[in-house]
């Protein structure tokens, strides 16, 4: 008798925190595809270009300019003086140990952008992620970690029209 009363105590509870769960306002967010589908990722894309689009055409226009010095040496190497040949594989080393040297750099300012970019939309979308779930009374929101979340859930495309929304304004 003990136990159907246990048992009867269970099943009610399990009950009513069935009902209460059921009230709850659950969704889901694949902020993944937020950055790579806001406008503002586009924008921050574009800036970057544009930022350093003249950089990288250099280092591009510095390559080819090395390619052509070494095939003229490879091409008029045996009618080349010794002296001459020397010189030119000298000037050579020394403008692929330059451009390397810029192309580092050139990668370590692009990286340290990209992330300073990177940072600013992910705070926007975080803002627009506890706008919608303030504006909709959501009791939780998801992101990232999440294995499985139904179409019903997931309130992405919410996110993606209120971060289009503040980037008209």
């Amino acid at each position: 008798m003990l136990k159907k009363s246990i048992g009867f105590a269970l099943l009610g509870l399990l009950a009513s925190m069935s009902l209460e769960a059921a009230e709850l306002k659950i969704g889901f967010v694949n902020v993944a595809r937020l950055l790579e589908k806001a406008p503002q990722a586009e924008k921050a894309k574009k800036e970057l270009e544009r930022e350093f689009a003249p950089r990288d055409k250099k280092l591009v226009t510095e390559q080819k300019a090395i390619k052509s010095m070494e095939e003229k040496l490879a091409k008029d190497a045996a009618i080349m003086s010794d002296s001459e040949r020397q010189k030119m594989d000298k000037e050579i080393i020394s403008r692929k140990r330059e451009a390397k040297r810029l192309q580092d750099e050139f990668r370590e300012d692009f990286n340290l952008r990209r992330n300073e970019e990177l940072t600013q939309l992910q705070k926007e979308i975080f803002e627009a992620i506890q706008s919608l779930a303030k504006d909709e009374s959501f009791d939780l929101l998801l992101t990232d970690g999440v294995v499985f979340a139904s179409e019903t859930v997931d309130v992405t495309s919410k996110v993606e029209k209120k971060l289009r929304d503040s980037y008209k304004n």
